[in-house]
C-alpha cells in the first residue's frame, strides 16, 4: 500500500511538472517559478501535504543540484577556469562587499546580534548557483560571452563556502579558536587537494571515464560525481564544488559524450530540487516577515546587478551582456537555505529562519526573471532617455552662442580619426548591440575570446 501511494506521489509530481513546463514554454519564460510554487500549493502548510515520496524527493533535490553543477563543468576545461580566477578574483571581493555586508546590517538593525550578522550576511551573498545554471540553459546563454564571467563569480562564491560553513559552524556550536582552526583547516585542504587533481590529472580522469558504450559512460561519469560530491559534503565541503570540479577534469569527447547523456536526468532531477524547496516551506511562516525580507530583496537584487555589470564590464563583454550578467546573478537559493538551516538548528533567532525563507522564495522567483528582461529593459529605458534628450548634452543656453570646441588632433599631428577618438574596441561592440533587430543572447557575445 505505502508503496502504491508512493508512486502515484512521485508520478502526479513528475506529470506536474510537465505540464508547467509546457505551460513555461508557450509563454518563453522559465519554469522554475511554477515549481516553487508547486512546491509551496504541497508542502507544509499548503493545500495537499505530500507523505511517502517526500524522503525519495529529498534524494532527487540533492541529485538535482550535484547534475546542474556538473553539467556547467562540462562547459569550460581546467585551463578556463584558472584564467577566469586569475581575472575575476576582484568581482569575487566586490561581491562580498555589496552582497554580504547589506545581510549584516539588517540583522545588526533588528538587534540579533554578531552571530546571526554573519548568517544573514552569507544568506544573501551567495547566489543560486543550480538556479543559475538551469535560467542560463533554458535562455541558450551557455556560449554567451558573459557566461565565463558569472561563471567565474559562481565558482569565487561555491570555493569560499569551503571557508565561510566552517566559521559559521564554529560560531553557532560556540567551539574554541583550536577546534574551529582545526575545522577550517581540513575543508580547506579538501578543497585545495580537489582542485589540484582536477587541474593537474584531468587527462587521466578522462581517460579512465572514456567509454564507447554509452552505457557504461553514463554510469561511471554518474557514479563517479555522486562519489567526489558526496566525499566532498562529509568533508564539510560543498557537494556543487566537487561535482563541479569532476566537471571540468572531463574534456574532448568524453565531456559531449556526458553532456548529450546527462542531459535528460539533469532536467529531471532539476525540477524535483526546485519542488523540494517549496515542499519544506510553510506559508503561514512567510507573511510576519514579508516586508524586511522584500526591502533587503531588493536591495541585494540591485547590488547583485551591479556587481555583474561591473564584472562584465572589466572582462570586455558588450552593454547588453553587462545587463544579462547582472540580472543572472539575481537568484539566491539552495545555499542560503542551507545557512539559514545551521543557524535555525542552534536556536539563535527563532525570526531569522522564516525571514531567510521569504527572501530566498522572493528571489528565487525574481531571479530568472530579471535573467530574462533586465537586459531589453535596460535597453529600452536608454533608448527612451536619448529620444527624450535625458541624460545628453543640451548644448548652450537659448540665445547664446555656443563656443565651438578646439580640433583634436591624432597621433600624427593631423585631424583625428575615428580609431584616435575610440579608447578599445568596447565602444564599437557595444555601438553594434544597440540594434532593435538583435536577439536576446546574440551571437556577436557568443565565442568571443575574453579580453584579460
Amino acid at each position: 500500500m505505502h508503496s502504491a501511494l508512493f508512486l502515484i506521489e512521485f508520478g502526479a509530481i513528475i506529470l506536474g511538472l510537465g505540464l508547467l513546463g509546457r505551460v513555461a514554454g508557450r509563454f518563453r519564460f522559465s519554469p522554475i517559478p511554477l515549481y516553487l510554487l508547486a512546491g509551496l500549493a504541497f508542502g507544509e502548510g499548503g493545500l495537499l501535504p505530500l507523505g511517502a515520496s517526500e524522503e525519495f524527493v529529498a534524494i532527487g533535490a540533492e541529485i538535482g543540484v550535484i547534475l546542474l553543477l556538473l553539467m556547467l563543468g562540462l562547459e569550460y576545461t581546467a585551463s578556463d577556469l584558472v584564467s577566469n580566477l586569475k581575472t575575476q578574483y576582484p568581482a569575487g571581493l566586490v561581491d562580498f562587499v555589496l552582497n554580504a555586508v547589506p545581510g549584516a546590517v539588517v540583522a545588526l538593525l533588528l538587534g540579533w546580534g554578531p552571530v546571526a550578522a554573519v548568517v544573514l550576511a552569507g544568506v544573501t551573498w551567495i547566489s543560486s548557483s543550480g538556479v543559475i545554471a538551469k535560467v542560463m540553459g533554458d535562455l541558450g546563454r551557455i556560449g554567451n560571452r558573459e557566461t565565463p564571467v558569472i561563471l567565474s563569480i559562481l565558482v569565487l562564491e561555491d570555493l569560499a563556502m569551503a571557508v565561510y560553513l566552517p566559521i559559521v559552524t564554529a560560531l553557532l556550536a560556540g567551539v574554541g579558536l583550536a577546534a574551529g582552526s582545526i575545522t577550517l583547516a581540513i575543508a580547506l585542504g579538501v578543497a585545495g587537494a580537489v582542485l589540484f587533481v582536477a587541474l593537474r590529472y584531468g587527462r587521466v580522469i578522462s581517460r579512465f571515464v572514456s567509454s564507447d558504450d554509452p552505457e557504461k559512460l553514463l554510469l561511471v561519469v554518474l557514479g563517479l560525481t555522486l562519489l567526489v560530491a558526496g566525499i566532498a559534503q562529509q568533508l564539510q565541503v560543498s557537494a556543487a564544488v566537487g561535482a563541479f570540479l569532476v566537471g571540468i577534469a572531463l574534456s574532448g569527447e568524453v565531456a559531449e559524450g556526458a553532456h548529450t547523456l546527462l542531459s535528460p536526468l539533469r532536467d529531471l532531477f532539476a525540477a524535483v530540487f526546485f519542488v523540494f524547496f517549496g515542499l519544506h516551506t510553510d506559508p503561514a511562516s512567510i507573511p510576519p516577515v514579508i516586508l524586511p525580507a522584500f526591502a533587503l530583496a531588493v536591495v541585494t537584487a540591485c547590488t547583485k546587478v551591479a556587481t555583474g555589470y561591473w564584472a562584465a564590464r572589466r572582462a570586455g563583454v558588450g552593454v547588453k551582456g553587462r545587463w544579462r550578467a547582472g540580472g543572472t546573478l539575481v537568484a539566491r537559493g539552495e545555499f542560503s537555505i542551507v545557512i539559514a538551516g545551521l543557524a535555525v538548528t542552534a536556536g539563535i533567532q527563532p525570526a531569522l529562519g522564516p525571514l531567510a525563507t521569504a527572501y530566498v522564495l522572493i528571489l528565487v522567483v525574481v531571479g530568472p526573471l530579471t535573467a530574462r528582461y533586465t537586459e531589453p529593459l535596460a535597453t529600452r529605458l536608454t533608448r527612451l532617455t536619448r529620444r527624450t534628450g535625458l541624460g545628453t548634452p543640451t548644448g548652450a543656453a537659448p540665445g547664446v552662442p555656443r563656443t565651438p570646441e578646439p580640433a583634436v588632433n591624432g597621433p600624427s599631428g593631423g585631424p583625428a580619426t575615428a580609431r584616435d577618438t575610440v579608447p578599445d574596441g568596447a565602444a564599437l561592440r557595444d555601438a553594434a548591440e544597440a540594434p532593435d533587430s538583435l536577439p536576446d543572447h546574440d551571437p556577436m557575445d557568443r565565442g568571443a575570446v575574453d579580453r584579460a
